[in-house]
């Protein structure tokens, strides 16, 4: 089987991770395939916060949780989060940090690292403590936040994958 097509199909979301830090040289291969995402008319309107500093990955763990209402940690203790934020002026904002979401999350698996896409970074960086955050970043504009991927080593086994659904194709001819 071709090997991308072979990672596509064994690629979980990992909800359990070793706290030892990932390589530089394992991020810097999944960020790089973020940013050969496609994106409406070639406009790359995402971008990538990488955040790896523990006192900042938990207080990004706190935010999150506190959308939810509650405190436990939604980032699982993975050691390195990466923000999506993509531009709303631009007509496919939604779609283009998706599509870079869906590149981290393959280009993870395919380097060895676990990975799974965290929602409610919109409410994350709609609130007042998340604007401050981006105005701290130097991140000016209409961003949104799109997904919060998070990284690491897989602690433990992955999770068996489902069964595909009998439905999930429909073929109209």
């Amino acid at each position: 089987m071709n090997e991308v097509l072979k990672s596509l199909q064994t690629r979980r979301s990992i909800r359990s991770y070793l706290p030892d830090q990932i390589k530089d040289e394992e991020l810097n291969q999944v960020l790089e395939a973020g940013t050969w995402a496609p994106t409406g008319m070639g406009n790359q309107s995402p971008i990538m916060v990488v955040v790896q500093k523990p006192e900042l990955v938990q207080k990004l763990s706190r935010m999150n949780a506190a959308v939810m209402g509650g405190s436990d940690d939604p980032f699982y203790g993975a050691p390195t989060v990466v923000v999506v934020l993509a531009d709303a002026d631009r007509p496919t904002y939604r779609e283009d940090g998706a599509l870079v979401m869906g590149n981290l999350l393959n280009a993870a698996h395919a380097v060895g690292l676990g990975s799974c896409w965290i929602h409610r970074a919109k409410e994350m960086f709609e609130s007042e403590e998340g604007r401050q955050l981006l105005k701290e970043w130097g991140i000016e504009g209409n961003y949104v936040g799109i997904g919060n991927c998070i990284l690491g080593y897989i602690q433990g086994e992955a999770p068996e994958p489902k069964p595909r659904k009998t439905d999930y194709i429909r073929r109209v001819m």
